[in-house]
């Protein structure tokens, strides 16, 4: 059974005395342009902004009140920044959903989607995202579904279908859960969807005595365990309290299912008492930076010889029988100053996932591509995906 973890931090004397001077150094980075976020009469669901950012002045979500988000285009994170105090008595949800006999469950905000299920004989999908769970069939054992990994991987998922660990516990960039795998069947079961990813930051002080959730969506059950991994939380503020928790890990106890990332930097934590679930998920430290200056990133900029507007969304494709399935896909790589290995991965809603390897040299230009040859499935949606290796 895995165990939260309990932060109790506190600061000698001589320590303390410097944190209002450093304090007042930081920015969340607001302009407060949103206004605030005052949740106290009504649950309430937002639209992310484009980019995912709500500038904020102040935020607080009131005792027995719940805040979710609706997925944006990309598909960022939840990036809730404030100019002054984030108060959290109540609930922040960014959990992905769980399948179903027609449909993978959907990621969190930021997260990646479940495997489609499969059915009148067409297999079953892999999960999305770097540790997405492989597809399998509706029934207990080795031939199952595999549940999806993120810190960790799942400990009761079969051993050949389990998802890759990946990201930092830094959480520099904040990276949700991923898919867990497709069941086939008649029907069969979506995998769950990988829970969302948020970061909050304040210029002056966050408290939380409430819960935030980044949980990954349930498998079908105790023996189908194709579950998405626990999502992301980060929390960036000079002050940092409370007795509240943050949930990355494990759907409704079950322990099937690959555990998410925590993350809270804080110059002062002499009142923080958050409970991190599971405890080996979390980590405390001092990085007082919100967004890396400037931010990595990687585009799929052409995909089977159809360019992609950078900031379009999400790419995905459906290559007619006939079609010829030797392929390529550009990938650009910007402010790394390094040589960038890379990994290309095709995910079929039927299907196996492929994945083709490939590096970037990001020394000298900037930005630089490289072309990627790659084998598509036909006839068949798949998502075209980059990231780091």
């Amino acid at each position: 059974m895995k165990r939260s973890l309990t932060l109790l931090a506190s600061f000698a004397f001589g320590l303390v005395v410097l944190v209002p001077a450093r304090a007042q150094q930081f920015q969340s980075g607001s302009n407060g342009s949103y206004g605030p976020i005052d949740l106290t009469a009504a649950d309430a669901t937002l639209e992310l902004p484009p980019d995912g950012i709500f500038q904020c002045t102040t935020i607080n979500v009131g005792a027995g009140r719940t805040l979710r988000f609706t997925r944006n285009a990309l598909n960022t994170p939840v990036i809730l920044l404030a100019t002054g105090d984030i108060t959290i008595a109540g609930t922040i949800d960014v959990s992905g959903l769980r399948g179903t006999s027609l449909v993978a469950g959907a990621g969190g905000p930021g997260g990646f989607d479940g495997g489609a299920p499969g059915s009148a004989g067409l297999p079953a999908g892999d999960g999305q995202g770097p540790g997405g769970g492989k597809a399998g069939l509706f029934v207990s054992g080795n031939d199952s579904p595999g549940a999806a990994s993120y810190s960790d991987q799942p400990g009761f998922s079969p051993t050949a279908k389990r998802g890759a660990i990946y990201g930092s516990p830094l959480l520099q960039p904040v990276v949700g859960g991923s898919g867990g795998g497709g069941a086939a069947g008649s029907p069969g079961w979506g995998g769950g969807g990988g829970g969302g990813a948020i970061l909050i930051a304040s210029s002056t002080r966050i408290s939380i005595t409430g819960k935030i959730w980044a949980v990954g969506g349930g498998g079908y059950n105790s023996g189908v365990l194709n579950s998405g991994s626990g999502g992301a939380i980060r929390l960036v503020a000079p002050i940092v309290t409370g007795t509240g928790g943050l949930e990355v890990g494990g759907w409704n106890g079950n322990g099937g299912r690959g555990d998410g990332r925590a993350r809270i930097d804080a110059l002062d934590r002499s009142g923080l008492s958050l409970a991190i679930n599971p405890g080996a998920a979390g980590s405390v430290g001092g990085v007082m930076m919100v967004f890396p200056s400037p931010a990595p990133r990687l585009d799929i900029v052409a995909a089977a010889g159809r360019a992609i507007a950078v900031d379009s969304g999400p790419v995905s494709l459906t290559l007619p029988f006939g079609t010829s399935p030797n392929q390529t896909i550009q990938v650009r790589a910007r402010d790394f100053g390094q040589v960038v290995p890379i990994r290309v991965v095709l995910t079929p809603d039927n299907g196996s996932a492929a994945t083709f390897d490939a590096q970037i040299d990001n020394t000298s230009a900037n930005p630089a591509e490289v072309t990627v040859p790659v084998v598509f499935p036909l006839n068949i949606l798949t998502h075209v995906q980059v990231w780091t290796r």
